[in-house]
């Protein structure tokens, strides 16, 4: 943490439609009960009428108003690399930032996200089968996501986007890292589907500014198991229809919470207590 910030936090959140985020609640409450005084600001690009183009204005104006970190999602997670100083090497690796540090003039852009989905993964879904997946989105969670995917043991992942190039870079830069084969693009939704032991929803689609199915229902069956990202509703319609046909689901609420927690310790160099992070997501999600 800098020393000018040693008893308070200046933080917030750049993104669009971010209006019903959790993670104001959970940095100040876990701040709180580290004896930080904490306040965490929305910066939601869609209430404000600006584009990701607004991106270096808005990077300026938090350094200025003596902002120690932002956390960024979508749709700058990506957009936001070539304002920044620095990248962690994880954020280098997967080419997309949902944390940026503000220290001493330079902005260090990191990746919390795929620990987020990794260890919301271990603890939701353990000893599903691993063979083949199918991962929809290949933007800058489904980067994170599908790097954590292969890194949980996922044999085949294969990528479903509807932009062509985004989705055959992500498999090309997974193949460089985990080895040949590891990751495909889509060419058959269908077969990859009826192949797979599992999906990962790593769209937008299902938050409650986007609803509806990331794709169709009727490729939906009871062997599979379906994890989401999407926390906002906790139950998206794909969750809902997966449990109907016997699926054994994983929200997005363990990911936001634990992507949180590393994001805190980065922000405070501080160790938060996961445990109480979690508890107060559930309390927040069950008003």
């Amino acid at each position: 943490m800098p020393s000018s910030a040693a008893q308070s936090l200046l933080l917030g959140l750049i993104g669009s439609g971010i209006q019903a985020s959790r993670a104001p609640a959970l940095h100040e409450g876990e701040a709180a009960q580290q004896g930080l005084r904490c306040i965490y600001k929305l910066i939601d690009i869609a209430k404000l009428g600006l584009g990701v183009d607004a991106l270096p204005e808005l990077l300026t104006a938090a350094e200025r108003l003596g902002f120690a970190g932002l956390n960024i999602t979508h749709p700058c997670k990506q957009a936001v690399i070539p304002y920044l100083h620095e990248l962690s090497p994880d954020a280098r690796v997967l080419g997309a930032v949902n944390t940026v540090l503000l220290r001493d003039g330079r902005r260090v852009g990191c990746n919390t996200d795929w620990y987020g989905f990794a260890e919301n993964f271990r603890r939701g879904l353990p000893n599903v089968p691993l063979t083949r997946a199918v991962q929809l989105g290949a933007g800058g969670a489904g980067a994170a996501v599908a790097h954590a995917a292969l890194t949980l043991g996922v044999g085949e992942l294969t990528i479903c986007d509807i932009d062509s190039g985004r989705m055959a870079a992500l498999a090309d830069s997974l193949c460089a890292r985990f080895g040949a084969g590891r990751a495909v693009v889509a060419t058959d939704m269908a077969s990859a589907m009826a192949a797979a032991d599992g999906v990962i929803n790593a769209t937008p689609i299902g938050m409650v500014d986007h609803p509806g199915l990331p794709l169709p229902s009727e490729f939906l069956r009871s062997a599979l198991w379906v994890a989401e990202i999407v926390y906002f509703p906790l139950e998206t319609d794909l969750l809902r229809t997966a449990r109907a046909v016997g699926c054994r689901t994983l929200d997005g609420g363990g990911m936001a919470v634990f992507q949180a927690v590393e994001a805190f310790r980065l922000f405070t160099d501080i160790a938060p207590d996961a445990g109480r992070m979690l508890r107060h997501f559930a309390a927040l999600s069950s008003v």
